[in-house]
């Protein structure tokens, strides 16, 4: 199964992270969108935008009128959303112009830890 894990974590682990891969030889990582603070991964990541890419999830590409006739919304609303996921990396954008989001699951890892 192609996953996509959603993580909480610092441009600076993020970096020792790939560095360590690299050094180590580890060519097959797991797919990794980080975000540097879970108020920032709730903020791109709504209840819609959950929903949209529920939808998406393993359907191929796909155009925004289909994103929103799949999710059941309105198309303008459905391109808002599409544009912030795009613009935080979730969603790729394919060369006729139609949007993917090519994985089958995610998963969703962060630590919650007292002040």
């Amino acid at each position: 199964m192609n996953t996509v894990i959603l993580d909480v974590q610092s441009l600076d682990e993020t970096l020792n992270e790939s560095a360590f891969a690299m050094k180590t030889g580890l060519a097959e990582q797991e797919a990794r969108i980080s975000f540097a603070t879970p108020e920032l991964l709730w903020q791109v990541l709504t209840a819609k935008r959950w929903a949209l890419l529920k939808t998406m999830c393993g359907a191929g590409p796909m155009s925004i009128r289909e994103a929103a006739r799949r999710t059941h919304r309105d198309v303008k609303a459905v391109h808002g959303d599409v544009t912030a996921l795009l613009n935080a990396g979730i969603l790729t954008r394919r060369a006729n112009g139609q949007i993917e989001f090519p994985f089958d699951a995610v998963k969703v890892e962060f630590v919650l830890q007292a002040a």
